[in-house]
């Protein structure tokens, strides 16, 4: 809550929104930025011959390989802002953890796989 202080003394109280939360931006900013690289990364996964691990993505894929892991982006972003609206920074901060992770997985089967066409 912030507290502001009016002409005649009176303290008022304003209860901040959701994406007005301390941290709440920067955390959305590293969420998207996450995404991204995991599109990209995933895509060029693809590119050098690795599959999907996730069932649902690999579905999703079966559209196309862009069009669905955009598609499974678009879904990620919607339950962000469900955690956003429903004030939950932690459950975001968490999964921003999760998809740190699984970028540098995607980075490493990408080195493994341009080291073993190497051979």
């Amino acid at each position: 809550m912030e507290k502001r202080r009016i002409a005649d003394g009176e303290v008022m109280e304003r209860i901040l929104t959701p994406a007005e939360q301390p941290g709440m931006s920067t955390i959305l900013q590293v969420f998207l930025y996450l995404q991204v690289l995991d599109f990209l990364t995933t895509i060029l996964g693809f590119r050098l011959g690795l599959s999907e691990a996730s069932p649902f993505v690999r579905m999703l894929t079966q559209i196309g390989p862009a069009l669905g892991v955009a598609l499974s982006k678009l879904i990620a972003v919607t339950l962000a802002a469900a955690c956003l609206l429903l004030n939950r920074a932690r459950v975001l901060k968490w999964i921003n953890y999760w998809y740190a992770v699984l970028v540098l997985w995607n980075l490493s089967l990408m080195v493994v796989a341009v080291t073993a066409m190497g051979r």
